[in-house]
């Protein structure tokens, strides 16, 4: 018999999710044990699941990516982490890999490349998405950059740049409340912040700082 990999899948999207779950029943070598659609959820069944991988998103309502990266890895350091999103830009990539993430794929990615990534998380070794330049990896390993912000945008905590996301996408705060589980005092106060650490003041110049940031599209 095949000594299966437990897998876990965190993904908010529920058609996304069931897509990655009909490509990994393909290899069978692979065995879903569980999936849940917010960090919170995911880090409360690795407990009882065990298993060898969590193949998870960044952005999701209530606990996210990076937040559920670093608990699980607090409380299960030998489960490896897979992190597969949209986002590209350094920050992300850094804070991910802060975090302890073991690979960084991302979605528009091929079926094969994501059975090499999981293989390679699997086998011990670190896996970033080929789209993702040198020169970032080169920025996170480096040893020459001081350990304070470098830039306002660097000041601002995983949940300020989410929440920037969503208001550069003209979200209302009600509406970036419910998303992620908060108060709508909460978001207020990381709307507040996150103004103040920018030195921007109006939804317009977040939404042209958001897409400067590779944050949005036009």
């Amino acid at each position: 018999m095949l000594d299966k990999k437990r897998v876990v899948i965190v993904e908010d999207h529920t058609l996304l999710r069931a897509g990655l779950r009909a490509l990994l029943a393909q290899d069978k070598d692979i065995e879903i044990v569980g999936e849940a659609d917010n960090g919170h959820d995911a880090v409360q069944m690795i407990g009882s699941l065990s298993p060898h991988l969590v193949l998870t998103d960044l952005s999701m309502p209530g606990m996210n990516g990076i937040e559920a990266i670093v608990d699980i890895k607090r409380r299960y350091p030998e489960v490896r982490v897979l992190v597969l999103t949209v986002h590209k830009t350094d920050e992300y990539i850094h804070e991910s890999l802060r975090a302890g993430a073991d690979g960084y794929i991302l979605k528009d990615a091929t079926h094969d490349e994501l059975r090499i990534a999981i293989r390679s998380v699997l086998n011990g070794k670190t896996y970033l998405s080929p789209d993702i330049s040198s020169k970032v990896i080169n920025g996170y390993l480096g040893t020459d950059k001081a350990n304070t912000p470098s830039s306002p945008w660097d000041t601002l905590t995983h949940r300020e740049r989410e929440v920037l996301k969503l208001v550069a996408e003209g979200h209302p705060n009600k509406y970036i409340a419910d998303y992620f589980c908060l108060s709508i005092k909460t978001v207020e106060k990381h709307r507040s912040n996150l103004m103040k650490k920018l030195d921007l003041h109006n939804a317009s110049t977040l939404t042209a700082y958001a897409i400067e940031r590779g944050l949005i599209t036009t």
